[in-house]
């Protein structure tokens, strides 16, 4: 079984920062890509930033050069570096992983999500 597990979420005022960890354990074979998504009071899941094993990242454009998402193969964690925090990032964030295991293959995994608010 798998687990993903989010860290590193809270209140914080416009202009900071804050660093969120994902960690995946359980019965892992290998991890495709770590990403990271957000849904905002009242609308829609959007994703945010995706990191492929081969070290390949992308970031969504509303939060491009304030956002960094870095990983930690070794330790089969994400983080999301989050900085320059306008009220509009308030959002609960998620985790997501494409993981293989022996089970199952390869299959998508998310976290339980955590809360981010940025106040103004």
């Amino acid at each position: 079984q798998v687990r993903l597990a989010e860290s590193g979420g809270g209140l914080v005022q416009a202009g900071g920062s804050l660093r969120l960890s994902c960690v995946a354990s359980g019965s892992i074979r290998s991890i495709e890509n770590m990403d990271w998504y957000r849904q905002p009071p009242g609308k829609q899941r959007e994703l945010v930033a995706i990191s492929t094993s081969r070290g390949n990242t992308n970031i969504a454009d509303s939060v491009k050069g304030r956002f960094t998402i870095s990983r930690d193969n070794a330790k089969n964690t994400v983080y999301l570096q989050m900085n320059s925090l306008k009220p509009e990032d308030t959002a609960v964030y998620y985790c997501n992983a494409l993981i293989r295991t022996d089970l199952l293959g390869v299959s998508a995994y998310w976290g339980q999500g955590i809360q981010v608010t940025v106040s103004s």
